[in-house]
């Protein structure tokens, strides 16, 4: 039996509609930078300003600090009129997979690679909550932590929050490399899903435990029921 779930946010649980993709693409484009599709893949899922920061070093562009902090603010910038204009949604079922987890007494923390001024806003634009009677036990975002992903402590920190000690009865589920990744560096029984822009085909090159079509097959796995 486990008793957490650390899900990734953007392409996970929720269904942005590809604008984490466009944004940090373009924000690191508008520097001069070019992108290639397969750098973009390796360096989503991580803390966007390291993320910034890299892809601009691989498009053969300076990367200093200041540089990268105002491109960050362009990919805040991005994201925000792109979440107006065409505002995320959960994806379908996801909402009842994670009630019947809690039901179960499993917890549930949504772990992310943006920070608190884009995490929250998101999750309030959906109205999910933590707490008591509410979606979520626990959301960790690259503000609580030092390092993001694939370092494993959004999903150490998800514990720490939540009262749970034990790694091996965890899961962590994401749809990008870096998600298995830091499942995996945490400990955790790592799940793929694609519900992102990654196949079944090209998760299943990585170390992982499952690969599924969504959070919704989680309630499913012999780990999660009780």
């Amino acid at each position: 039996m486990i008793d957490l779930v650390a899900l990734d946010m953007a392409g996970t649980t929720i269904d942005d509609h590809g604008a984490v993709y466009v944004a940090l693409r373009r924000c690191v484009e508008e520097t001069g930078a070019n992108v290639d599709p397969t750098d973009l893949q390796h360096w989503m899922g991580t803390d966007k300003v390291e993320a910034i920061g890299a892809l601009m070093r691989l498009g053969h562009v300076p990367a200093p600090d200041a540089a990268v902090q105002a491109a960050f603010g362009r990919f805040h910038t991005l994201l925000v009129e792109f979440y107006r204009d065409t505002p995320p949604v959960a994806l379908p079922g996801v909402e009842d997979a994670l009630a019947i987890l809690r039901d179960r007494g499993v917890k549930v923390a949504l772990t992310t690679g943006f920070d608190d001024t884009v995490a929250v806003p998101l999750l309030d634009s959906l109205g999910w909550k933590v707490g008591a009677g509410e979606l979520l036990d626990a959301v960790v975002t690259t503000s609580h932590v030092r390092s993001g992903r694939p370092a494993p402590y959004l999903i150490h920190h998800a514990m720490e929050l939540t009262g749970v000690g034990d790694v091996r009865r965890v899961l962590a589920a994401g749809d990008t490399i870096v998600d298995l990744q830091a499942a995996c560096n945490a400990g955790a029984i790592a799940v793929g899903v694609t519900t992102g822009a990654l196949s079944r085909d090209e998760l299943e090159r990585h170390p992982h435990d499952y690969v599924l079509d969504g959070v919704v097959q989680i309630p499913e796995l012999e780990e999660a029921r009780v």
